[in-house]
């Protein structure tokens, strides 16, 4: 799973000048876009976007929004008007009234961020994030229909000067039934790659980030059982991390929370990656059962079964059952295996994702305990699902280390 671009980065933001060079989180955007893959880049400052008192996002808004910036990619900074189909949208439904309510629910909602008054005082700035939007009104019987929008000056003025991003994967933002584990894990996927992967902060502060209104969960027992475990949850099943939190008490009174992101080894990344790919039913009950073995994990994860073979190479049977030795090496049918050598003359994407991901650590260095970690399971792994391991696995490597 790609995570970023920029592995020697501590995630400190800074202002950028006020030309129209777009900050590092539109460069690392267009990046991706490039690539046509699962990841997209949200700006930090977006992540960091707080709700204004008594609002939030539905879980279905908030996943058009992400569907927005996937799209709009690193143009989203622009004053153009961005596209998406509504079947992008959809998800399987038949009908686009969930559309129109999603679209209106943008346009109502206001968010806050921290700006100084006309005398350079601090003061709060409200403002909504799409200034308009268009959708096409289909003929009975059409299957497909277009949506289109602008963001406004101030959403763009804050993606322009992001510096910072969070790279979210498309499957997981799907995949999420909160909407406050969509944004723990929005939260989480920019702070990952820091030094200090944490976030800390009041009871207030947590409720606007999160987008908790204040009437609701008044017990933090409550806002435990019914947000933080709910979204710990999902958020270990379908993140490239997972998060445990910490509560800072004055007496018997929870008056703080901080939380932890920690990225997942490569045999937990696998277990992730197999999990996107399984139908969401069921999910719930994968995620509460008994936690799969890692050879099950990595079983999931074999590439899909090549064409059928000649009668002559099928796999042989034998009267007890018993797996024929020769049945134990999956056929490569020319498939990119991992080098067993160095990565210094390596000519295949191995080499260049370890040194966009590995932390600037030794590209053999960290082969070899990629090597070590995966033992048997390298052979059974090629093609997308090698790239997606070795990709989590040199960023969990650079995560555990820190620079050389």
């Amino acid at each position: 799973m790609v995570q970023g671009f920029d592995p020697d980065s501590d995630g400190s933001a800074a202002l950028v000048s006020e030309d129209d060079e777009p900050g590092r989180a539109m460069r690392v955007a267009h990046a991706l876009r490039a690539r046509e893959g699962d990841e997209f880049a949200k700006p930090g400052n977006l992540v960091e976007v707080r709700f204004v008192k008594g609002q939030s996002l539905s879980l279905t808004a908030a996943r058009l929004l992400a569907l927005m910036i996937l799209t709009a990619g690193g143009d989203a900074w622009q004053p153009i008007a961005h596209k998406m189909r509504k079947a992008d949208i959809r998800r399987g439904h038949k009908g686009n009234e969930r559309i129109t309510d999603m679209l209106e629910e943008l346009h109502r909602t206001l968010f806050a961020v921290d700006d100084l008054s006309w005398r350079g005082r601090k003061a709060t700035k409200r403002f909504s994030l799409i200034q308009s939007s268009r959708e096409e009104l289909e003929e009975e019987g059409a299957e497909s229909g277009w949506i289109e929008w602008e963001f406004t000056p101030d959403a763009r003025r804050l993606i322009r000067e992001s510096e910072t991003y969070a790279v979210l994967n498309r499957q997981a933002v799907l995949g999420f039934r909160s909407v406050y584990a969509l944004r723990l894990y929005e939260m989480g996927a920019l702070r990952i790659h820091r030094r200090q992967s944490t976030w800390r902060g009041d009871m207030t502060a947590l409720r606007a980030a999160l987008g908790i209104a204040p009437e609701i969960y008044s017990d933090f027992a409550q806002l435990r059982r019914k947000v933080l475990e709910r979204a710990k949850a999902e958020i270990d099943q379908l993140a490239h991390f997972t998060v445990e939190w910490r509560e800072i008490r004055r007496g018997r009174a929870v008056i703080e929370v901080e939380f932890q992101f920690v990225a997942k080894d490569a045999p937990d990344q696998l277990a992730t990656v197999a999990e996107h790919e399984r139908h969401t039913v069921g999910r719930r009950a994968r995620r509460e059962d008994a936690v799969e073995s890692l050879v099950e994990a990595a079983e999931v994860a074999l590439p899909s079964a090549p064409s059928p073979a000649p009668a002559r190479t099928a796999r042989p049977t034998t009267s007890s059952g018993s797996k024929p030795a020769a049945a134990a090496k999956p056929a490569t049918n020319g498939a990119v295996h991992f080098p067993t050598g160095s990565l210094m003359y390596e000519r295949g994407p191995f080499a260049d994702i370890a040194r966009q991901h590995g932390g600037g650590w030794d590209k053999d260095l960290i082969a070899n305990a990629y090597r070590e970690q995966m033992g048997d399971r390298l052979r059974a792994l090629n093609g997308t699902k090698l790239v997606k391991s070795w990709t989590g696995f040199c960023q969990a490597y650079a995560a555990r280390r820190g620079r050389p």
